[in-house]
């Protein structure tokens, strides 16, 4: 199990190397550079630009700014935002709350509903919850994310007022309930794609564990079939769905990042569009490294997850 979670550390980290390279490579080669921003100011002129490089360490070569940047990431010194000066780390810090809790809130709604459906298209194939099932799923994975936020605000906030339009919570109000309030619409809305994808998944594996020759073995030993679904064939079709949960974190974070927008949710990927647009840099690759590092470790858990639960994995 050591070497098999050393080699899972080691590919974790050559790949957060390389996005780290091509990310910053991407930020620097992009019209304007870092100073895209300042040169928008009508009130710099060029040599204010150019003594502004210079104090940043923007004049060197690529290579090195990259070195140097990368150095003080290691020790924690993610640098500031060109906006207000405040520390990168921090300004995450104040956004990570409200975008995981919309990732785990998707991501359980999504699993359950999932996994219930595909269960019970799978044994009962070709019936009529089968094919709406089927036919529900091709819209949702059809459909934009956003497409169904605004219908999902104009019914149930501007038509029925039954919920927020957005943000995440009123003004004044920090109950529990009011974050519940405002967090049912953009969870329901960001589960949708993930709740199609694990439901066609979760179909084919529990059709797969069916056929296996242990569940034959147990109908002719007369166990009952509720019985041999939940004790031989749902432990087994799970069990790819693990490996499932961890591929699927960034199609969540993109998902958040559309949701968080549409529902005005003051996440990560509604501060990265505002850092983006604000040519904010140091908080763009900071937000950057976040989720490479919030997808890694993602896949790395269900890697080792997955190993608990079957042991050959190791050995592959």
């Amino acid at each position: 199990m050591r070497g098999f979670l050393l080699n899972r550390l080691s590919q974790s980290l050559v790949l957060l190397v390389i996005v780290s390279i091509i990310g910053f490579g991407i930020l620097n080669l992009l019209p304007g550079g870092p100073m895209a921003q300042f040169g928008l100011d009508p009130g710099m002129t060029q040599q204010d630009i150019e003594r502004l490089k210079g104090l940043l360490g923007l004049d060197r070569p690529i290579w090195v700014q990259y070195l140097d940047w990368a150095w003080r990431l290691v020790r924690g010194d993610w640098g500031h935002s060109f906006r207000d000066g405040a520390p990168v780390l921090q300004i995450i810090g104040s956004h990570v709350f409200a975008t995981l809790l919309l990732m785990g809130s998707s991501t359980v709604i999504a699993i359950s509903i999932g996994a219930w459906v595909g269960i019970r298209g799978a044994t009962r194939r070709y019936s009529l919850f089968d094919y709406l099932a089927t036919v529900g799923a091709m819209v949702a994975l059809s459909v934009p994310t956003f497409w169904f936020g605004l219908v999902g605000i104009y019914i149930f906030s501007l038509k029925l007022g039954w919920l927020p339009a957005g943000n995440m919570s009123e003004i004044g109000d920090s109950s529990v309930l009011g974050y519940l309030h405002h967090l049912i619409l953009p969870s329901i809305v960001l589960s949708l794609v993930h709740v199609a994808i694990w439901s066609r998944y979760m179909r084919t594996a529990t059709l797969d564990a069916i056929s296996q020759d242990f569940v034959k073995t147990a109908r002719a030993k007369g166990l009952s079939e509720r019985r041999i679904l939940m004790k031989h064939v749902v432990g087994n079709a799970l069990l790819p769905m693990i490996t499932l949960a961890g591929m699927q974190l960034p199609s969540v974070l993109t998902g958040a990042l559309v949701t968080e927008t549409v529902f005005t949710w003051p996440g990560m990927g509604r501060l990265f569009l505002d850092s983006l647009g604000y040519s904010d840099y140091p908080v763009v690759m900071g937000l950057l490294m976040f989720s490479a590092i919030l997808v890694l470790l993602g896949n790395l858990i269900a890697d080792i997850v997955v190993a608990i639960v079957d042991p050959r994995i190791r050995l592959a």
